[in-house]
């Protein structure tokens, strides 16, 4: 069992920055790859980064390249999303999810997740 609490999410101007966290408790942590998906009102939940495992590997969607990075503490079973450049466009709920595989984009693919954080982005 693994259990996902994401802080960090708030009010910026866009072209600011934010740094997303996601807490995790449970023994396996470091076992599971970690993924960061969104949910704006009235759409479907988007991927938007993943991490391997080790930290060794990642990606990212389209929409994100470039702005975003994705990253982990293993000691400290934690995930971080920071966002930089930020645009009105990714106003959404964030949530971190866990896998037991990594490679997928899509939620069926994750086994648990967070409550979600608010980031809205002002123009």
């Amino acid at each position: 069992q693994v259990q996902l609490v994401e802080s960090g999410g708030g009010l910026v101007q866009a072209g600011g920055s934010l740094r997303l966290s996601c807490a995790a408790s449970g023994r396996t942590f470091s076992s599971y790859a970690m993924g960061w998906f969104r949910q704006a009102p009235g759409k479907e939940r988007e991927f938007v980064a993943a991490i391997r495992w080790s930290g060794g590997s990642t990606y990212y969607a389209n929409s994100v390249k470039g702005r975003f990075t994705i990253s982990r503490d293993n000691a400290k079973n934690t995930v971080y999303l920071q966002m930089n450049s930020l645009k009105p466009e990714d106003t959404a709920v964030y949530y971190c999810a866990a896998a037991p595989v990594y490679g997928h984009r899509t939620p069926e693919w994750y086994d648990y997740w967070g409550q979600g954080t608010q980031v809205t982005v002002s123009s």
